[in-house]
């Protein structure tokens, strides 16, 4: 895979995280080197499952994305003693050996640890990796910002609007912190809303259609912001 553009511009190279069918993933793959996500390729994609869809995604990508797979259960069975903070120092060794410049987590369904972002942030070392420049962690979330942290939060926002509980709701990407989901914001995006829709037919297709333009527009904003490590090689 090329690490450089015809005109010699040195790539930004994405991490992904996912756990599903990958569908911000693939907004992602699209963006690349178009002028919504310039001189950018992913150089991997890491899943937590592995009948994740998005892994086909990676492999079936024109060309074809690195991917990777371990999951929680397995490995602490596989690994006597070992506890869910040694399982986060897995990822991160998988994450840091691609040397992004940016790890987007778009439906990664693990709470990741204050170990693991120790390692991004370049705060504790791994045995045989090392993170070279702290790794800026974003992550994309189906409500505004302190509204409804953690699982289903789009179910839940949608139904809290029907029952008149709050008057808007909508999607955030956001730097991840050990806090789940109260990094501070990167894009907040309210998704229009009606009483009496359906949340599948109506609200959630018009609350995808606003992540796939978001996670691309943050992970942009926040590349902006670092220094490639492709040019410091």
């Amino acid at each position: 895979m090329a690490t450089e553009t015809p005109n010699n511009v040195p790539l930004r190279r994405i991490a992904v995280l996912i756990s599903g069918s990958g569908t911000n993933l693939q907004a992602l793959i699209d963006a690349c080197n178009t002028p919504r996500l310039p001189h950018a390729h992913i150089v991997l994609v890491f899943s937590n499952r592995k009948a994740a869809y998005g892994l086909t995604r990676a492999h079936t990508a024109p060309p074809s994305i690195p991917t990777g797979y371990l999951a929680l259960q397995p490995f602490l069975r596989a690994t006597p003693g070992a506890t869910r903070t040694e399982y986060d120092l897995a990822v991160a060794k998988a994450v840091v050996e691609a040397r992004p410049d940016i790890l987007v987590l778009a439906g990664w369904m693990h709470i990741v640890s204050e170990a693991f972002l120790d390692v991004m942030r370049g705060a504790r070392g791994l045995d045989d990796a090392c993170v070279e420049r702290a790794i800026p962690v974003i992550n994309i979330h189906p409500a505004l910002p302190g509204q409804f942290d953690g699982a289903n939060a789009m179910e839940r926002g949608f139904e809290a609007f029907q029952r008149g509980e709050v008057d808007r709701i909508g999607v955030m990407v956001h730097r991840v912190i050990a806090e789940v989901d109260r990094g501070a914001p990167v894009i907040v995006r309210e998704v229009e809303v009606h009483k009496g829709e359906d949340l599948k037919n109506d609200y959630e297709p018009r609350m995808h259609l606003t992540e796939w333009e978001i996670i691309v527009e943050a992970t942009k904003m926040v590349l902006d912001e670092v220094r490639s490590l492709s040019e410091d090689h």
